[in-house]
């Protein structure tokens, strides 16, 4: 018995260093600091600014604005069949099942609530993103219109390059 129990120890020992050397060694391959990852095909060659087109902006813009019609019309469950009352057929459901003591009811409830909940979030995100793009766009059509009037001479003709370079000196 004592020669396995020593055994034992001697090789949970002999894992123990083991374990640490890999660490250590790990610690020393990927030593703390910051690396980027970037596209393979990149090899720092090539244009890396983003690059984004008056046409392009405007169409995400529209697609954020037509989802949000879309979405408040054909998502909202609060509304879906909405009686009388104003309740929404599933909303009637929960109070139908509720009223007789089906536990159905009340989670059917919740469930509207966090529908409605999260349907509120994903609509206010695409009026964000579309009147952001629509303000981005318009805003960026004035920036090159105020550069393309500073960059013209009293008499409407283009400013040299060599006058360009001294504004940048």
């Amino acid at each position: 018995m004592r020669a396995a129990t020593q055994a034992t120890g001697r090789g949970a020992r002999m894992a123990w260093d083991e374990w640490e050397q890999l660490k250590a060694d790990a610690a020393r391959k990927h030593a703390t600091g910051m690396q980027l990852d970037q596209y393979p095909g990149d090899q720092g060659g090539g244009d890396a600014d983003l690059v984004v087109h008056q046409d392009d902006l405007g169409a995400v813009g529209h697609e954020a604005f037509v989802l949000h019609g879309r979405l408040g019309k054909q998502a909202d469950l609060a509304a879906a069949g909405a009686g009388k009352d104003g309740q929404g057929s599933t909303q009637q459901a929960a109070a139908a099942l509720k009223g007789h003591h089906f536990a159905m009811g009340p989670a059917l409830q919740e469930t509207v609530h966090v529908w409605t909940t999260q349907l509120k979030s994903v609509l206010q995100a695409c009026a964000h993103i579309s009147n952001h793009l629509d303000h981005s766009r318009k805003q960026h059509g004035h920036d090159d219109a105020r550069i393309a009037a500073d960059l013209r001479g009293r008499d409407g003709s283009a400013v040299s390059v060599s006058r360009l370079n001294d504004l940048f000196e």
